[in-house]
């Protein structure tokens, strides 16, 4: 089991200078080693398609509606699931101390999603993009192990990061997230990609709700 971690958005809270309303952090999972491989391959294929450089990274918010439709289309027929946390960063919704730096919000918004997957997730391989320090890295996989490896069950099996732009199903979970942000934005043209995606979603959780602030265990 292959799973593969992104964001759309960013962590901070100065939204008035600049930072990202919402943050999203999307989970694709690939249950079949093949079909992961298979997935990759054709995303390849579709650089040379639309004649792109052999290093050229599909990144939501950076491609245009071409691209994005291309890409969308290119992976639909790969069987992978997603979950997604939508975190509202409105600070009359979402406040305390754990929030104010951004390891810690990523971390938090990283066991929501894990929190959430968890009953899908058996000895599962994570890659997760790579950001932040390598001590902060190091942290983060620790945490999660701890946090999500509960019980008889091994949920996780190994962590690793690696940079999206060199990892194609990375890609994808940059594509989901970039969807999920577009359509909780009510974007007018989000029904035109999340077409592409809507049968493969599992979960997506939205937070705060009814402005209520969630119970921060670090």
């Amino acid at each position: 089991m292959l799973v593969f971690i992104d964001e759309a958005g960013d962590a901070g809270r100065k939204i008035e200078k600049g930072s990202s309303k919402l943050f999203v952090i999307s989970l694709v999972m690939f249950d079949d080693y093949e079909e992961a491989s298979a997935c990759d391959q054709r995303i390849n294929l579709l650089r040379r398609e639309l004649k792109l450089p052999e290093d050229y990274e599909f990144h939501f918010v950076h491609n245009s509606q071409r691209i994005r439709t291309a890409f969308l289309k290119a992976m639909q027929p790969y069987h992978f699931v997603y979950f997604a946390v939508v975190l509202d960063k409105d600070p009359q919704k979402l406040w305390g101390p754990g929030f104010f730096t951004k390891d810690s919000f990523y971390k938090y918004a990283c066991q929501m999603i894990f929190t959430n997957a968890a009953p899908y997730l058996n000895k599962a391989s994570i890659v997760l993009d790579k950001s932040g320090s390598p001590d902060f890295r190091n942290r983060l996989a620790k945490y999660l192990r701890q946090r999500i490896n509960t019980g008889d069950k091994m949920v996780i099996k190994k962590i690793k990061q690696q940079r999206s732009s060199s990892n194609n199903l990375l890609q994808v979970a940059d594509y989901v997230a970039g969807v999920v942000n577009r359509k909780f934005q009510n974007k007018k043209d989000w029904q035109d990609y999340y077409r592409f995606v809507a049968s493969k979603e599992i979960w997506v959780q939205k937070w705060p709700r009814e402005n209520r602030t969630p119970p921060l265990t670090l």
